[in-house]
Formats: structure tokens, sequence, C-alpha cells
């Protein structure tokens, strides 16, 4: 019951960026997106990941995997779409 809920909390936490990367690849344009949030937030997600790969919790680490895959393709469009 635990990781469901874990599981459950990540799915909706890891799709929660998803418009953001669609809108962005859309429109080309990442002007209102701030660069230093989601440097900062994707160095948070590191930690998250490797703290889910120390305790062998599943959940936390395919999550986290996801999301910094997310996180990082809005970065790097940030910065090829100012």
């Amino acid at each position: 019951m635990i990781d469901l809920v874990g599981s459950i909390a990540a799915f909706l936490t890891t799709i929660a960026f998803v418009p953001q990367v669609v809108k962005i690849w859309r429109t080309r344009s990442a002007a209102d997106i701030s660069l230093p949030m989601y440097v900062v937030f994707t160095l948070g997600v590191v930690f998250w990941l490797v703290y889910g790969i120390l305790l062998g919790a599943l959940p936390i680490i395919i999550a986290n995997c996801v999301t910094l895959t997310l996180a990082l393709t809005i970065v790097v469009m940030k910065l090829r779409w100012p």
C-alpha cells in the first residue's frame, strides 16, 4: 500500500511537467521560464534520485529519472529558445 501511494504521488508530480515541455516545444519560446529555478529544481531532482537509489525505492527512482529528463529538457529548451 505504501508503494502504491508513493507511485501515485510520483506519477502525478512527474506528469505535471509534461504540459510545460509541450508548450515550450510548440511555441519555441521559454521566455517566461525561470532558468535559475529550473537549475535548482533539477539539482534537487538529482539528489532525490540518489536518495531513491540509496534506499532502493523503485517509485522514487523511476519518478525522478523521468522528472530529471523532463526538467533537463526544459533547461535545454530555455537555453536554446530564451
